[in-house]
C-alpha cells in the first residue's frame, strides 16, 4: 500500500514538472528577424509620402493619390520589386510570415469590411505600420490598438 501511495505521488511529480517546462517552451515568444537594408529604404522611401491624400482606386503608377494596395505597389515598386495591385493579389505574393515574426518591410493584411481582406500596410517596425488612411492619406498607425488587433489577418514577406 505504502509502495502504491510513493508510485502515485512521483507519478503527479513527474507530470506537473513536464507541463511546468512543456509550458514555458509553448509560452516563448519567437523573435522577428533584423530589417535589412532594403526593407529600411522600403519604409524610408514610403515615408516620403506621408500625408498624400487618399483615393479609393487611385492608378497604378500614381503619386498625388493612393489607395492602401496602390500605396504598397508603387513603394515596392521604387525597390525595383513589382508586386500585382489589389490587396487580395498582393496577399498571395511572397512568403507567409506568422505574427512573432514580422519584419520591417512585411506587407500586413486585414479584413476591414467583413469580406475577407481589404486593407494592407507595411510593417514599419515597433508594432506600426505604414498605410492609406481614407482620412489622413498616408500615414503611420498602430497595429496595437483593438481596431488593427480585431482586424488582423496575416503577413507576408516580399522582400528577402
Amino acid at each position: 500500500m505504502r509502495i502504491s501511495k510513493l508510485f502515485k505521488k512521483a507519478a503527479l511529480t513527474a507530470v506537473i514538472t513536464s507541463i511546468s517546462f512543456g509550458s514555458a517552451i509553448v509560452t516563448s515568444v519567437p523573435k522577428a528577424e533584423a530589417a535589412t537594408a532594403k526593407s529600411i529604404k522600403l519604409i524610408s522611401t514610403g515615408k516620403k509620402y506621408l500625408g498624400v491624400p487618399y483615393r479609393f482606386g487611385a492608378p497604378s503608377g500614381s503619386s498625388y493619390a493612393f489607395d492602401c494596395s496602390s500605396f504598397t505597389q508603387f513603394v515596392y515598386k521604387k525597390l525595383g520589386l513589382s508586386i500585382p495591385r489589389t490587396s487580395t493579389a498582393q496577399a498571395r505574393v511572397g512568403k507567409k510570415v506568422t505574427p512573432g515574426y514580422i519584419s520591417t518591410g512585411d506587407l500586413i493584411f486585414y479584413n476591414t469590411n467583413g469580406k475577407g481582406i481589404s486593407h494592407v500596410g507595411i510593417y514599419a517596425g515597433n508594432g506600426k505600420m505604414l498605410h492609406t488612411s481614407s482620412s489622413r492619406g498616408v500615414t503611420v498607425s498602430s497595429m496595437k490598438t483593438s481596431y488593427w488587433k480585431t482586424k488582423y489577418v496575416t503577413a507576408r514577406r516580399v522582400i528577402r
